[in-house]
């Protein structure tokens, strides 16, 4: 089932490494627009899904983000929200993980459910062929044999 949020208030998302952002709801305005950021239609058409994911990443965040915490500059005075630094920050690893995660692959995964493919399974048996037959098919075989 899909459960919406119907506030269109903006929150707080916990990064980890003491680092918080402000952002807005990720509605499709702001996926949109995203998507017709000049740094995402720059990408060469042969680009790989990492550039991709970073460009995609850094046009959201530049849009969603409003104010943030524990970020700063190299004497650990507080930084102001800016494009830049916004991209700058999502330059950090562990912070690009944590805002994939998040929030961009919140909304990924809503556009693949509405596109009827779910994500794709995860551990050893993801590519196992399953083994066991429906008790009706059993019942069949066992009556043949």
């Amino acid at each position: 089932m899909l459960k919406l949020n119907l506030s269109r208030t903006p929150h707080w998302l916990d990064l980890g490494c003491g680092v918080r952002l402000h952002v807005e709801p990720l509605t499709s305005a702001l996926m949109m627009a995203a998507r017709a950021d000049p740094a995402v239609e720059a990408l060469p058409e042969d680009a790989g899904n990492e550039a991709l994911a970073l460009a995609m990443a850094k046009a959201v965040a530049r849009r969603a983000v409003h104010a943030w915490e524990g970020v700063g500059d190299a004497e650990g005075r507080p930084l102001p929200v800016t494009p830049e630094g916004v991209d700058a920050l999502l330059e950090v690893w562990p912070i690009f993980e944590a805002f994939q995660l998040a929030y961009v692959a919140k909304g990924l995964v809503l556009e693949q459910e509405k596109n009827v493919s779910a994500p794709s399974p995860s551990g050893t048996s993801a590519g196992a062929a399953p083994t066991a037959k429906p008790a009706g098919a059993r019942a069949r075989t066992a009556r043949r044999g």
